[in-house]
């Protein structure tokens, strides 16, 4: 049975409806005939919101795919320049070849004959592609065209099925803002990266545990972590945000059950393969050390600027340097905060750090950022601003591979129009973590808060009192009576 103290807090409200809270959204609807009516009954019948945003999860993903078709006919296998001048480009067909699958060999445990000694993803990423080539149809009569085709037809259609799984989740992680799912689902930058390489994967396990601990299931919330961050290194960066938030609750207990599950869960999966192929296993951390400065971070944008290179080492150190400072300065936002932000918030603000840093910021991390901006910031204008700027880039990075790699032709972008492209890719993020800071000074102008609601994803958190807290933070921000009193007084976010 729920507690009072649940029952008060998760109290069933009416669905939001973004037509009638959002400008953009009410011009949107204009397409299919309007915001929705006062005496309208929503989520009745076969087509509820989630059950919508699924159908147009697939639809943008089954366009994604058509973007693609240009490489998937041709381009992949006939050079490189014109995969990069469609702007179709895909690691997953080149992969099967390059790593082995296409010859059979086990990853991590067999040695590759190429440039990259072993397999250069994380375990669970690899059993993820081990999968997709056990599941590739294969003869004898096949030409290798052929394989790399199904083979990239395989990933996609699994990449797809992570692609639903995040829009549920993002929809359901909100109980009374179901339609936040469908700024996933729409999201342009979403589709267009979707199969460039299998950040989905990761993305679904997160998104499945923001979901759990919605839900007050910290165990299996870390669960998930683990497998995540046994997927791709960034959800693991989630418990940092979540230990402070719930030292500052009082809540420490259900974060020791998250840790709990999360390295128990990263351990079954890591031991057997780094007990076996230690070489294997370790290949890459050992290759995220070495990696050079590449497409998309502001460390390339210094090394053409002054045309001079910077050791690795040297970006390696600086770049957790400026991780810890960011950190840092998230944690004290977390702590002295008037109302102690959103657990979304906080988890989008710590991934974008990450990636600011990076010595590499490819295309599809925006990936990472998408579920995690729609439960921080579910507000369309913002959202596709940000989107504006991460299609610019997605163009602006292919069209500088067909310049550089076009030869005497020079057909793209030049080196000094990529720069502006990174540029607009690093601002357009910086502006929504802004907005997200902006909501958690002035919690009024936070479209989540705006009904009444503390932190509808934040699990035992939500409308928790306080137990730490700095300077003039309050001591009680949690509850819902105050947090209604203090939206209904507030203007609408914009």
């Amino acid at each position: 049975m729920p507690s009072a103290e649940e029952t008060s807090v998760h109290q069933e409200r009416p669905a939001v409806r973004p037509t009638e809270q959002d400008e953009i959204a009410a011009a949107g609807s204009e397409l299919i005939g309007g915001p929705v009516g006062r005496w309208a009954r929503t989520g009745t019948g076969p087509l509820t919101p989630v059950r919508v945003m699924v159908l147009v999860a697939i639809g943008m993903f089954a366009l994604g795919m058509v973007q693609k078709l240009p490489c998937y006919d041709a381009a992949w296998f006939q050079g490189v320049n014109s995969q990069y001048t469609h702007a179709c480009y895909s690691d997953i067909p080149h992969l099967y070849v390059g790593r082995g699958f296409a010859d059979g060999l086990i990853p991590y445990a067999d040695r590759l004959n190429g440039d990259m000694e072993y397999l250069e993803y994380p375990v669970l990423t690899g059993l993820f592609m081990q999968v997709a080539s056990w599941l590739t149809p294969a003869s004898d009569t096949d030409t290798a065209q052929l394989r790399e085709q199904m083979y990239w037809m395989a990933n996609a259609g699994m990449l797809m099925i992570c692609a639903v799984v995040i829009v549920v989740c993002v929809a359901r992680t909100h109980r009374d803002r179901p339609w936040d799912g469908l700024l996933v689902a729409l999201a342009p930058a979403f589709a267009l990266t979707a199969t460039i390489n299998w950040d989905l994967f990761a993305g679904a396990l997160t998104a499945a545990a923001m979901l759990m601990w919605s839900r007050g299931r910290a165990f299996a919330f870390g669960v998930l972590i683990g497998l995540a961050t046994a997927a791709k290194l960034y959800p693991v960066l989630l418990l940092g945000p979540l230990l402070v938030l719930c030292l500052r609750a009082g809540r420490t207990r259900e974060f020791g059950k998250a840790l709990t599950g999360a390295v128990a869960a990263w351990l079954v999966v890591n031991l057997p393969v780094m007990l076996h192929s230690p070489e294997g296993w370790k290949k890459f951390y050992t290759f995220s050390q070495e990696r050079q400065i590449d497409f998309g971070s502001f460390w390339l944008v210094i090394t053409q600027r002054t045309g001079k290179p910077i050791d690795v080492g040297t970006v390696n150190t600086a770049s957790v340097l400026l991780m810890i400072v960011l950190c840092a300065g998230i944690a004290g936002l977390a702590l002295g905060a008037r109302r102690r932000p959103r657990f979304a918030q906080l988890a989008f603000l710590v991934v974008a750090a990450f990636i600011l840093t990076n010595k590499v910021y490819s295309p599809q991390y925006v990936l990472w950022l998408i579920p995690l901006a729609a439960l921080a910031r579910p507000r369309w204008r913002d959202f596709l601003i940000w989107q504006a700027c991460e299609v610019m880039y997605f163009l602006g990075i292919w069209m500088y591979l067909a310049y550089t790699m076009g030869g005497d032709r020079h057909q793209g972008l030049p080196e000094d129009g990529y720069q502006v492209a990174i540029a607009l890719h690093l601002l357009g993020t910086l502006y929504l973590c802004a907005v997200v800071v902006r909501d958690i000074l002035m919690p009024e102008r936070d479209p989540v808060r705006r009904d009444g609601s503390d932190d509808p994803s934040g699990g035992v958190l939500d409308g928790a009192p306080d137990t730490v807290a700095l300077g003039r933070a309050v001591r009680e921000p949690g509850r819902p009576e105050e947090a209604g009193d203090e939206a209904r007084s507030a203007p609408p976010a914009h």
